[in-house]
């Protein structure tokens, strides 16, 4: 069955992402892209890097790389199993590499050595795809081509219900659709600090969240009644500690029921009457 957009709903979607994103600027009005990097191209590696891996130990691994490699050029002429090393622990490194040396190589041969600024050529270099053209163009140009969908403004726009989707391309044509272009770059960069920090994925702090009045919390458990304080103490137990060494009466009378009865004694039975007859 499709669904379909009525202009009302639309629009009492729009108000709401909106209010969401000047939400998030109070909030986080510095908010920067994680990956550490010096320029475009060292930012472009980075991000491949970044594919089924925390930010945190790309930006362990890049120093080194980047030290080893720091241009296009010296990227190129690296081998295979020198990328592999270096980049090991950021998981799938045999294709990251390959790609690395892939895009450094199509860099050279079609754009000498200078980084495309459309996403259209950018998806064309080996291992990038339109979240890292997005986070590319936005970060390093200041292109707003698209919004960036990671893994936690996919999780996130779909519990503020701005999105139903599941297709990280689909909810950046939701989110396109909702916000205005000045605001599709720096969005993604608060809505991925405020997933760090307070909307975490699997321990959400829906309490000290600043979106709580704007959030649908689409998939989670309601909050408790505002009327029940937390800083209550826990009611009292209706039945009195045991100590140790002391058998509870539930399992005193557990224990009862379980001992067997006695079996009763049978008494042995007299013979009556004389001694039988031989028969010879």
């Amino acid at each position: 069955m499709v669904r379909t957009r009525t202009p009302r709903r639309h629009e009492a979607r729009q108000e709401q992402a909106r209010a969401i994103a000047l939400a998030l600027a109070q909030e986080y009005p510095i908010a920067e892209c994680a990956l550490h990097h010096e320029n475009p191209f060292q930012l472009l590696a980075a991000t491949i890097l970044s594919a089924q891996c925390t930010d945190e130990r790309v930006n362990l691994v890049t120093p080194g790389l980047f030290r080893r490699f720091p241009t296009p050029q010296a990227l190129a002429a690296a081998s295979q199993p020198e990328v592999e090393t270096l980049i090991q622990s950021t998981g799938f490194f045999r294709a990251k590499a390959k790609n690395l040396r892939g895009m450094a190589q199509a860099l050279i041969e079609h754009h000498g050595g200078e980084l495309p600024r459309t996403v259209d050529e950018l998806t064309k270099l080996p291992g990038v795809g339109r979240k890292t053209a997005n986070v590319l163009l936005g970060t390093a140009f200041g292109l707003a081509t698209g919004v960036v969908v990671d893994t936690h403004v996919r999780r996130i726009t779909r519990l503020l219900g701005l999105t139903r989707e599941q297709d990280p391309v689909k909810i950046e044509r939701d989110l396109v659709a909702l916000l205005p272009p000045e605001d599709w770059i720096q969005f993604s960069h608060r809505l991925i600090h405020h997933g760090r920090r307070i909307c975490i994925a699997r321990r959400p702090r829906c309490g000290e969240c600043p979106l709580l009045a704007l959030c649908q919390r689409v998939g989670l458990k309601p909050l408790p009644s505002p009327e029940i304080s937390l800083d209550q103490p826990p009611p009292k137990p209706l039945t009195k500690p045991v100590k140790k060494g002391e058998r509870t009466p539930a399992a005193s009378r557990t224990s009862a029921r379980a001992k067997p009865k006695p079996k009763p004694k049978r008494r042995k039975s007299k013979p009556t009457g004389g001694s039988t007859s031989e028969v010879g």
